[in-house]
């Protein structure tokens, strides 16, 4: 955690007013959270740390790109991801962060540290389903699709043929639930 120090800002020396930090983010920094579904990432992250005179309020904005391998084909691809965050920092008697919009630090305490909340907004803005763009508009030549379309079930004629090769026996049972 000792490279994560660059997220710690120290609150207790800023004026109150509205001060601007900015961080560039990349795939190494998601190796200390031990996360491993980005390929690469690229991303930047502004802060906006509004400092009042009894709170504080955190705007967090990211927006970049993460390589991440497709669901389906498992080609890497750059997924482009924005995300926001409104934190309310508050001072009390113990430290409590359960809920995920106010945090609320001791008093006394002279710093914060925005690694993790950075590296939540980051990750839950990726799609559960990361789809290739290619795949969406046709031009992803790949033989996992060849694979998929060769063994996908056809379906509308054999559904027809189906209908069509139901034993009679079956007709007449349906006639009895018509004839109520």
């Amino acid at each position: 955690m000792r490279k994560l120090a660059a997220y710690t800002i120290p609150f207790v020396g800023l004026k109150i007013g509205s001060h601007e930090f900015e961080y560039e983010i990349g795939k190494e920094f998601f190796e200390h959270f031990e996360y491993e579904d980005f390929n690469s990432a690229n991303l930047h992250v502004d802060l906006v740390l509004e400092k009042k005179a009894t709170m504080m309020e955190l705007f967090f904005e990211t927006s970049g790109t993460v390589n991440v391998n497709c669901d389906l084909t498992n080609e890497p691809f750059d997924m482009p991801i924005t995300g926001s965050l409104r934190l309310v920092v508050n001072f009390g008697d113990e430290f409590n962060d359960e809920n995920e919009e106010l945090l609320i630090l001791p008093h006394g305490e002279y710093e914060i540290n925005i690694a993790q909340y950075v590296y939540e907004i980051i990750v839950l803005a990726v799609p559960h389903k990361r789809i290739h763009p290619g795949i969406e508009d046709g031009t992803l030549k790949s033989d996992v699709l060849d694979k998929l379309e060769e063994l996908s079930p056809k379906g509308t004629n054999e559904d027809n043929d189906n209908e069509e090769n139901i034993d009679p026996r079956w007709n007449k049972l349906k006639n009895l639930l018509n004839d109520k």
